[in-house]
């Protein structure tokens, strides 16, 4: 069964940069499609961006486009979004999840979810 674990998240000053990762095992994640959601206090759980098994990548939230991006390493089984320019609205868990069709912005199309790993942006 595949598992997720994200990492790398923690303080950064707005205009920052963080990279997250998601590694998986139990199974190996090229055939999985990733997607990244993040959680703020009191909101909904949003979806940021997915990457497909092609390594192919779609945006989700418009607040993120030409900030951040998505990529896969499938011989290290880690999928990544590297976040750059961050601002203090970027401040939330974000969790990666698992599914084995292509991208959607739903969360409960997904089925393997990390535990999350908070980014808190401020001065």
């Amino acid at each position: 069964q595949l598992q997720l674990v994200e990492s790398g998240g923690g303080l950064v000053q707005p205009g920052g940069s963080l990279r997250l990762s998601c590694a998986a095992s139990g199974a190996t994640s090229r055939y999985y499609t990733i997607g990244w959601f993040r959680q703020a206090p009191g909101k909904e759980r949003e979806a940021v961006l997915c990457i497909d098994d092609r390594g192919v990548a779609t945006d989700y939230a418009d607040s993120v486009k030409g900030r951040f991006a998505g990529s896969r390493d499938d011989a290290k089984n880690t999928v990544y979004l590297q976040m750059i320019d961050l601002k203090p609205e970027d401040t939330a868990t974000y969790y990666c999840a698992a599914r084995g069709r292509s991208c959607a912005s739903v969360a409960a199309y997904y089925g393997a979810w990390g535990q999350g790993t908070l980014v808190t942006v401020s001065s």
